[in-house]
């Protein structure tokens, strides 16, 4: 399984398939926009490599690699 924090190169794109969770921070995470076969594109990192910073439906989102670990995806 492939997730959100698997994506280690400035540019890498990928397609939501599943937001894994029913929790709040699952549904947050629905919420924000993270919903099943949305593009996503990773922007950067934080100095210390979390947050994760990436670009979704026109706009950039913070997510902290336990967050982004729970986006499975695939390759776009």
């Amino acid at each position: 399984m492939k997730t959100l924090a698997d994506l280690k190169q400035i540019g890498d794109q990928a397609r939501i398939l599943e937001v894994h969770g029913d929790d709040g921070v699952a549904i947050r995470l629905m919420e924000m926009g993270l919903t099943e076969d949305e593009e996503i594109e990773l922007i950067g990192f934080a100095p210390l490599g979390d947050p994760i910073e990436y670009s979704i439906r026109g706009y950039r989102i913070s997510l902290r690699a336990t967050e982004a670990a729970r986006v499975e995806v695939s390759d776009s």
